[in-house]
């Protein structure tokens, strides 16, 4: 491989240091003085639109100078790098001098208090900086994302306008049991046949908490007026039980609502079969393979009916039919972590008691009131020393218990035509992926 090569230009002082480089380490450096220039280009392109009717030279700065900042920030770290380090905090300050003192005149002229093209001019010079210090890939990806949180400046705005207090809370929450609590749990199993891993509890319980407010902030963001598909899809990744039983009491208080309503249901029972595949491929990604047929007839038995309800009724939509819960509350969270904790010591037990078959019981059990725990459960002894075809077909029956469940919640609360409408397909489903995972297993 070439080398750097060394050779003083001078005997002594700062010029003496410098180096000779071979052609390979000069094109090295051209690739990355080349992404420096990028990013520079990138975020100068979003500004220079941003501030497209602003009168030439009124602009604090434009498209070619946030490309030369780039270039100058790759430029400071090469010097950084090959003569003296205090040489980049020398840069950084530099530019931000210059930025500020533009800042202040461009200030006295328009008033504008924003400093968003002051702070992305540094934050340019910074990442330019970062891609010549052989960060290439990761200063790339800031730049690119730099460019889209300014893009989204409208959006962004628009978003803090709607989301309430509530909501705020509930995102700093999930941030609070990620970042900070996660960190600090030992990784080492405790309890009963060591099934208590303090770590991958809390870390399955935030991956369930991450993927319900997704869907629970899809729901909200596509509202009851972007339609009932993409409301109940996104439902099913929040709660398609809470979605099923809010379903069914409308059902029960307007008849007309009944067929849009049960199509609703089934769409967010197909959400929910997604959100089963997605768990555990995150856990184990061999488990696919014995779920993804069974899973995927389900979801097809599911929302063929779902679609051909829709497709008849597309007047029928309610005005209003998408009513969730927060799902993100600490006392929730907590609860969640307790009934899995509670279900890996069962699982665990089970299996050295009574083997394979104590393990499938539980799961046909766990499955009626949540999918999730007896998922997760099954999901991490399948990377230990339990088979992944045993745990499969768990998985599957914990779905179908789950499904039928929903089926009997529709029928009691909606009544017999939303219940039929509701019922009958996901035992249709549930009868499907049973029959898959016993045949092919």
């Amino acid at each position: 491989m070439p080398s750097w090569h060394g050779q003083k230009g001078f005997t002594r002082g700062f010029w003496g240091r410098v180096e000779v480089i071979t052609t390979a380490s000069e094109y090295s450096l051209f690739i990355s003085l080349g992404t420096a220039l990028a990013i520079g280009l990138l975020i100068g392109v979003e500004r220079g639109w941003r501030g497209r009717d602003v009168e030439e030279g009124r602009r604090v700065a434009g498209v070619r100078t946030y490309a030369l900042i780039g270039l100058l920030g790759g430029l400071t770290g090469i010097l950084a790098a090959h003569f003296d380090g205090n040489i980049l905090a020398y840069g950084l300050l530099a530019i931000a001098a210059v930025l500020v003192v533009a800042y202040v005149v461009s200030y006295r002229e328009v008033h504008d208090i924003g400093i968003t093209s002051l702070v992305a001019g540094v934050l340019t010079f910074a990442l330019g900086a970062l891609a010549s210090l052989d960060y290439i890939a990761l200063a790339s990806a800031a730049g690119v994302a730099t460019a889209l949180v300014l893009g989204f400046k409208p959006e962004l705005h628009h978003w803090l306008k709607t989301i309430n207090r509530d909501e705020l809370m509930a995102l700093l929450k999930l941030l609070l049991i990620t970042v900070v609590v996660l960190p600090v749990l030992p990784d080492s199993g405790y309890g009963p046949w060591a099934a208590l891993n303090p770590y991958e509890i809390w870390w399955m319980v935030v991956m369930i908490a991450g993927i319900s407010f997704a869907g629970y902030i899809a729901v909200k963001v596509a509202g009851a007026g972007k339609g009932i598909l993409f409301t109940g899809l996104f439902a099913g990744l929040a709660s398609s039980t809470a979605l099923t039983l809010h379903y069914s009491r409308l059902a029960r208080g307007d008849e007309s609502l009944t067929k849009v309503l049960a199509a609703g249901v089934l769409i967010a029972c197909g959400g929910m079969y997604l959100r089963v595949l997605l768990v555990a491929g995150v856990l184990n990604l061999g488990l696919l393979e014995g779920l993804i047929i069974p899973i995927a007839a389900m979801a097809v038995a599911t929302l063929i009916p779902a679609l051909v309800l829709i497709r008849r009724n597309v007047t029928a939509e309610p005005a209003s039919v998408t009513v969730l819960q927060n799902p993100l509350q600490l006392k929730s969270a907590f609860g969640f972590g307790i009934l899995l904790a509670v279900i890996l010591v069962l699982s665990a037990g089970l299996k050295h008691l009574w083997g394979d078959a104590g393990v499938l019981a539980l799961a046909a059990l766990s499955g009626i009131a949540d999918v999730d725990a007896i998922t997760l459960s099954l999901s991490r002894m399948s990377t230990e020393n339990f088979p992944a075809t045993v745990a499969s077909t768990g998985i599957i029956i914990a779905v179908a218990a789950n499904s039928l469940s929903k089926g009997m919640l529709a029928a009691i609360i909606g009544g017999r035509g939303f219940g039929l409408r509701v019922a009958v397909p996901l035992l249709i489903s549930a009868a499907l992926g049973l029959l898959i995972a016993v045949t092919s297993g």
